[in-house]
């Protein structure tokens, strides 16, 4: 029996991760020298697998992002970066914004891949709630990079949301999202004054400049009410 090569079998391994879902579109992956590791070889072996990858169009590799897991083509989404209040004001309702939570804080283990950070690395954790008509339309749940954006830390967002600010203070080059349901949490559900259960819409946003990552964010919508809508057409 023929051996396999070292770096196909990293490649057959990666392959199964997202395959079988543990890394789904849009994820980063671990760096090289942490997969080397795992794999017990030479980082030049994981080197070429993950290029190899990348050329087939499984993986998608960036010089200051690293590395994510392909979106399948034709399936992706253009979405642009809406303002929520000129989402509710466009139907005509009543746009109210509330500050739930500033601070400085260690960023959890999912936050800090998505930033392309260590765990415990300090970022700036903002909870937000968006109104329409004094119902609540979307929790805004957002980590910026201070290393990318250091004024960040003098903003305190209690009378301007995030979003706005980013969009109007800091160019970004390269935007990522990913859309999912599941249901309401308790934490959730109250927050967005559902019940308990109940479905919800949420948005996942990267956005990148050519410093590196600037902001997570995941909105949470009430699903029975929010629609997402995005313009597309052939070129």
């Amino acid at each position: 029996m023929t051996e396999v090569a070292p770096y196909q079998r990293i490649k057959d391994d990666l392959r199964d991760r997202i395959h079988t879902g543990l890394w789904r579109p849009g994820d980063s992956i671990p760096g090289e020298m942490q997969l080397a590791e795992t794999f017990g070889c030479a980082r030049a072996t994981v080197h070429r697998a993950l290029r190899e990858l990348a050329e087939e169009g499984v993986l998608e590799r960036r010089r200051k992002t690293g590395t994510r897991v392909a979106y399948p083509k034709g399936r992706s989404l253009a979405l642009d970066i809406p303002l929520v209040q000129d989402e509710i004001r466009a139907t005509g309702a009543e746009y109210k914004y509330r500050l739930m939570h500033r601070g400085m804080e260690p960023l959890p283990a999912l936050p800090a891949m998505a930033l392309d950070r260590a765990t415990g690395d300090e970022a700036l954790h903002l909870q937000c709630l968006h109104f329409a008509d004094r119902r609540p339309y979307q929790f805004e749940d957002r980590w910026i990079d201070p290393a990318t954006v250091p004024e960040c830390k003098n903003e305190s967002f209690e009378e301007t949301g995030p979003n706005p600010w980013l969009v109007r203070n800091v160019p970004w080059t390269d935007a990522e999202h990913t859309i999912s349901a599941d249901i309401a949490s308790e934490k959730i559900a109250g927050i967005l004054d559902i019940p308990v259960g109940d479905p919800v819409l949420i948005v996942e946003r990267r956005t990148w400049n050519d410093k590196g990552p600037v902001t997570m964010v995941r909105f949470h919508h009430p699903g029975r009410t929010h629609r997402l809508r995005t313009p597309f057409g052939a070129r």
